[in-house]
């Protein structure tokens, strides 16, 4: 057994990519899929968005993994529509227990065309996407994790002076208030909430032409760090969906939000935040060091030290 059998999880942005990944990665472990995407283009996006064939290939995928997929196209931005698309996965599947509010989009060098989508995508939509989740999870009674793809530019200002990269470095951070306040909402039910935070990933999101460009002005004016502290140039997206696997397994039961602050700029590759409320601290498995900030609010804890662990 692999601990997620049994489970359904509902993933979004999950046509390619780090949706597709985790899609899989979870599909492994033994989960039933919602997936959903948009699958069309948003005018403010200069790089490809994804396509049916790409929902498709992941259907094809998950299903090669061993797990049962339901997939529909639907836009995170329109909640009603969203709503739809998670009750065709729960009439197929009864029932709901992980939810992966990883849809997003890089608008940079859009104008104010791209801070309007990006809000709307990133942050907005990963409400609407707790929004249309939570009813079922909650009245089920029997908790579950909800996980939200942030980034390493929610936890620190990189990027460039134009609307959309200002507006998705606003939305990744937004992603953290999010985090937390749905955490203290839905603890009482044995939800847990948590927020990833990875650099860069070599994802279609990431790897075009036209978020290559944006970089490489950025380097060429006033080059940023993005913080790593291992000698990591670019994740894989599946080191994205082997970190959300373990908190979304059994073996992450404890963890949920995080509300310590940083003395760093510098991290690992890929952050997770947190609160550790076990009394003891045990590490699950991931393929890649993880860095994270731990508080917990018993005084047995190892982690009330508030020490970084590997």
């Amino acid at each position: 057994m692999s601990g997620l059998e049994g489970k359904v999880a509902f993933i979004t942005g999950a046509a390619r990519g780090q949706g597709r990944a985790e899609a899989v990665r979870l599909a492994a472990d033994g989960a039933d899929i919602i997936a959903v995407d948009i699958c069309d283009q948003i005018a403010s996006v200069p790089y490809p968005m994804s396509t049916p064939d790409d929902l498709a290939a992941t259907v094809k995928l998950v299903e090669e993994a061993g797990g049962r997929i339901v997939a529909r196209e639907a836009d995170v931005r329109d909640q009603t529509g969203l709503q739809k698309a998670l009750q065709a996965g729960l009439d197929e599947f009864g029932r709901l227990d992980i939810v992966v509010a990883n849809a997003g989009i890089a608008p940079m060098m859009s104008g104010a065309d791209g801070w309007r989508d990006v809000i709307d995508v990133n942050l907005t939509g990963v409400h609407h996407t707790v929004e249309v989740a939570k009813p079922t999870m909650v009245e089920q009674g029997d908790g579950g994790s909800i996980v939200l793809i942030s980034s390493v530019a929610g936890l620190i200002g990189v990027g460039s002076d134009d609307p959309g990269a200002i507006g998705y470095v606003a939305a990744k951070h937004g992603i953290v208030g999010l985090m937390h306040l749905y955490a203290n909402l839905l603890a009482q039910h044995s939800i847990r909430v948590n927020s990833v935070h990875p650099a860069g990933v070599d994802t279609p999101m990431i790897n075009n032409e036209a978020t290559r460009a944006w970089l490489g002005s950025i380097a060429e004016k006033s080059p940023q760090d993005m913080g790593n502290a291992l000698p990591v140039q670019v994740l894989q997206a599946e080191d994205i969906a082997n970190a959300v696997a373990w908190l979304v397994s059994d073996q992450a039961r404890y963890a949920a939000r995080d509300s310590s602050t940083r003395n760093s700029t510098r991290h690992c590759p890929i952050s997770m935040r947190w609160w550790c409320s076990a009394r003891a601290w045990t590490p699950g498995p991931t393929a890649l060091p993880i860095a994270a900030m731990f508080r917990c609010s018993r005084s047995t804890c190892p982690s009330t030290s508030r020490a970084r662990r590997p």
